[in-house]
């Protein structure tokens, strides 16, 4: 195996015996040969002028399949290969036997980097176009990208070709992230501030992980009668901020802190756990019978909850495991990693927009000299305590805008408030990172400057692929002066990054007070 597309990759350079994710070299290699196959299908599908729905499915739920922690099942994932060469033979058999799939890791160092760049873009925003899919949207220019990417990561192409295409590509994210946007609010609401809870009430209960909001309104509407409460785990919590899903009183709270943590916080629930997308680690045996997967997840020996042809999941399997491990017999007392007992959630764009006078007015008097967006994946990996520390150091006249996981850090933290602006604003999702893009293209409008004129830093963790293309949205938004950590990306040669570090100030994290200080000019 090789794979070298998380942050946590072994020695920092690869993994090439066993994931550090736990995926197995026939996972890996299966998972390579699948992307190869995707590759085929889009090469076939532009060559033959032949795209159907059929196709955009398959290349979208096929790419997320091979995105970190999410399918660990050789067999789900071999059934699903099968699926794309049929799709590929409706086409023209024929012409697919010619087609020939370039090595992926082979090549010049610095090519190699930018190939893996846009491959693992495109694998990060195909999590994007599927959970909006499953609402119901689609947006043309972004399907046709899926096909013209995975065509060109089959090409040859110069440095400077390469640097294009990623910056081509970071604009069509953009427009994914606004449609996934539109998919959730048009669906549930404008996320409104919310105040979730993660105690643990007494009785049977669900916990539900991943990112997927039309899986969690499903279960609730499936569970509302039946007496058992539903959990948010890790990026569901901003689902609590959401109308059309708050509505439901059996949505009960959150439960646990990021992805990582899992082995722990799962081991001696009495409640079973549904894993709509990605963040899966491979369960220990203690747990492992109260795992559901469902979607694009997959995991050898877990039950898998499938959908029909219009979308609909029967969660009868689960609903009944709860009721039959009964919950906790009395209310349970948890709190987030620094102890904190309530979290706050539901300031998407909208939201924040609505108070832009406001937080103008704060910034003009002087009162809020400076706004952090802290953001990004969370991870086991040591150094990933900066954000924690870098939180805690900001100053009382700032505010810290956060999304993602990477927020399990200090969400729990109680940083008070600035003219009534609470100094931590939690965004949302990591596909929510349009809604900090619109909230500073906003203040760049009111303040007639541009964004990278604000007194705006981001500072972001990565660990998977959706941070990547997410990294590769913004930087073609032109926006400078990043911070990135805890690592810079394996997959980036050093060419690549003296490149973005000259062109776009690309910053690696360093230590919380140094980095504060150069960021505030101290």
């Amino acid at each position: 195996m090789f794979c070298f597309q998380c942050q946590q990759t072994a020695g920092g350079s690869a993994c090439i015996n066993t994931g550090v994710c736990g995926k197995q070299p026939s996972t890996s290699n299966l998972q390579d040969e699948l992307v190869c196959e995707l590759i085929k299908l889009a090469e076939l599908s532009k060559n033959e002028n032949k795209h159907s729905a059929v196709a955009d499915r398959l290349i979208i739920d096929g790419l997320f399949t091979t995105l970190t922690n999410v399918n660990f099942d050789d067999n789900a994932i071999k059934e699903f290969m099968g699926r794309v060469k049929n799709e590929q033979n409706k086409i023209s058999r024929s012409e697919a036997e010619k087609i020939q799939v370039i090595d992926l890791w082979d090549g010049d160092t610095d090519i190699v980097s930018l190939r893996s760049t846009l491959l693992f873009g495109l694998k990060g925003m195909a999590a994007y176009a599927h959970h909006a899919m499953n609402l119901g949207y689609t947006d043309n220019e972004v399907l046709k990208w899926f096909y013209k990417g995975l065509c060109e990561v089959n090409r040859e192409h110069s440095v400077t070709e390469w640097i294009e295409l990623i910056m081509e590509f970071g604009q069509v994210n953009f427009k994914c992230m606004e449609l996934l946007d539109k998919a959730n609010t048009e669906s549930f609401g404008n996320p409104v501030p919310t105040r979730v809870n993660v105690d643990i009430k007494k009785g049977p209960f669900i916990v539900v992980s991943g990112h997927d909001l039309n899986d969690l309104s499903q279960l609730l509407e499936q569970t509302e009668k039946t007496g058992v409460n539903v959990y948010t785990h890790c990026e569901m919590l901003p689902a609590h901020g959401y109308p059309e899903l708050n509505k439901y009183h059996n949505l009960a709270g959150n439960f646990g802190t990021a992805w990582q943590s899992q082995q722990t916080e799962f081991e001696n629930i009495p409640a079973p756990v549904l894993f709509t997308t990605n963040c899966l680690m491979p369960p220990r045996p203690s747990y492992k019978d109260r795992i559901y997967t469902t979607s694009v997840v997959g995991y050898d020996g877990m039950v898998h909850i499938s959908c029909t042809r219009a979308g609909k999941k029967d969660f009868t399997p689960i609903i009944k495991h709860a009721q039959k491990l009964g919950g906790y017999e009395h209310d349970r007392s948890m709190s987030g990693i620094n102890g904190g007992h309530m979290l706050t959630t539901g300031f998407g764009h909208s939201a924040v927009l609505s108070q832009a006078g406001k937080i103008i007015d704060a910034i003009n008097a002087g009162h809020v000299k400076h706004i952090f967006l802290v953001g990004g994946c969370d991870g086991a990996h040591p150094g990933r305590n900066y954000y924690t520390e870098f939180v805690k150091q900001t100053p009382m006249d700032t505010l810290v805008l956060t999304l993602a996981c990477g927020k399990y850090r200090f969400n729990d933290l109680d940083l008070g408030e600035i003219d009534g602006i609470p100094r931590i604003l939690d965004m949302g999702q990591c596909n929510d990172s349009y809604s900090a893009i619109k909230v500073a293209l906003a203040l760049a409008d009111a303040f007639h400057c541009s964004i990278n004129d604000l007194p705006l830093t981001l500072v972001l963790s990565w660990y998977e692929q959706k941070a990547v293309c997410i990294l590769l949205t913004l930087l073609s938004l032109g926006v400078r002066n990043m911070y990135i950590g805890p690592t810079l990306p394996a997959f980036m040669s050093e060419t690549v990054v003296k490149y973005l570090v000259e062109n776009y100030k690309l910053n690696p994290i360093t230590a919380p007070e140094q980095d504060m200080d150069a960021i505030l000019k101290r």
